[in-house]
């Protein structure tokens, strides 16, 4: 499993709204994106907290594997296969 990498709150939701989450509203600098009945609240901020991010994750109920290899197919695009 790999270890969640350091990233802003905006990656992090794009790359929930790639699995499938979408907004449903914004308080502040808190968005809360919602997938069938799971999800939660992603901050805003330039950089989220390891924690942060892996409680998010959790929230989700999806895997960090799924997560990370969503990211590094946006961030890298070097022939990276994600299993669907």
């Amino acid at each position: 499993m790999p270890e969640l990498p350091r990233i802003s709150g905006d990656e992090a939701i794009k790359v929930f709204k790639k699995l499938g989450f979408y907004q449903v509203r914004q308080k502040g600098s808190h968005v809360v994106l919602r997938r069938d009945d799971k999800g939660g609240a992603i901050p805003r901020h330039k950089e989220l907290a390891f924690g942060t991010l892996k409680s998010a994750v959790k929230q989700a109920d999806i895997s960090v594997d799924e997560f990370y290899c969503r990211l590094r197919r946006k961030v890298d695009k070097a022939g990276l296969t994600c299993r669907q």
